[in-house]
């Protein structure tokens, strides 16, 4: 059985002037996490991890993550998905393209299984869209890539409103340190803004704990 009690109240161990070594700090705390998860668990953290790795997000990851039966994975990669096609979009419109050009769908004229939910994996309906647009439509790169994980970011957080201590609290902590991960490789001090956040955010949900800077 899964320790969550425990893993969610060392989570914040990170100290504000931790610096990750390439991936290998990301990968130390992912290691610590999966040691007190049992073996079901781990499944769902390593699908995850999968789904962090572009060479992986084809159409048979997607098949499986739109219809997985963990909510947080579900939902996470559908909102991911939606997400990938609305910049495909946006730059077929910037180079005059056809609209639907490279857009992920999972249509296949030979697969007859394709529906999940309803819908031939186009994602559903995506509440962000109006709000991914005028992102995209931004001049500055990084203010425009910051904005668009902000937006994951609050993704994640509605996700996983009202779980605690549960698979659902892991899964959204480590979207979240893939987030600063990715702007500390990136920006150290975009990336000190986003760890800084993220603390925040698991001090003020884990009532109790004391922690130290």
């Amino acid at each position: 059985m899964s320790n969550f009690e425990y893993i969610i109240s060392s989570l914040p161990y990170l100290t504000m002037d931790f610096k990750y070594a390439g991936q290998a700090g990301f990968n130390s705390v992912i290691s610590d996490i999966k040691r007190d998860l049992d073996e079901k668990d781990q499944g769902l953290v390593e699908f995850l991890l999968k789904g962090f790795s572009d060479k992986e997000l084809n159409a048979d990851f997607y098949a499986a993550a739109l219809k997985h039966r963990n909510r947080f994975l579900r939902e996470y990669f559908r909102f991911d998905l939606n997400l990938r096609n609305a910049k495909v979009r946006y730059l077929n419109a910037q180079l005059g393209r056809e609209p639907d050009q490279d857009v992920m769908t999972g249509e296949d004229p030979e697969a007859e299984d394709v529906d999940i939910d309803g819908f031939r994996f186009t994602g559903g309906e995506f509440e962000e869209a109006l709000k991914v647009d005028n992102i995209l439509a931004e001049k500055d790169l990084v203010s425009r890539e910051k904005e668009l994980d902000d937006l994951l970011w609050d993704k994640v957080d509605s996700l996983s409103t009202f779980h605690y201590f549960d698979i659902e609290a892991v899964l959204a902590y480590i979207a979240k340190l893939h987030i600063v991960t990715r702007w500390l490789n990136l920006d150290e001090e975009v990336g000190r803004d986003v760890f800084r956040r993220l603390l925040k955010d698991v001090r003020g949900t884990y009532k109790g704990v004391k922690y130290s800077e």
